[in-house]
């Protein structure tokens, strides 16, 4: 039978470790639960931030290769087809 869940261990300074817990309680939340909802929060805002630069990479190629507008794009796809 498959694990559901895998026990960790983190260590946090007495001041954030006091936060964490007032926190949890504020929330109704238990620990786990709490750690696993900001990792969640934290791994979108990971990922919004790699698409953001992907995006902003994007725009500055398009830019370079002189590709303003959405008619821009039509057309070079339309190129190809």
């Amino acid at each position: 039978m498959k694990r559901r869940r895998v026990a960790m261990t983190v260590s946090l300074p007495p001041e954030i470790a006091e936060d964490y817990e007032r926190v949890a309680q504020q929330q109704a939340k238990s620990k786990s639960q709490l750690f696993r909802d900001m990792f969640f929060l934290y791994k979108q805002r990971t990922l919004e931030t790699e698409f953001f630069e992907l995006q902003r990479y994007g725009t500055r190629m398009a830019r370079e290769k002189g590709i303003l507008t959405e008619e821009d794009v039509e057309r070079i796809v339309f190129e190809g087809r």
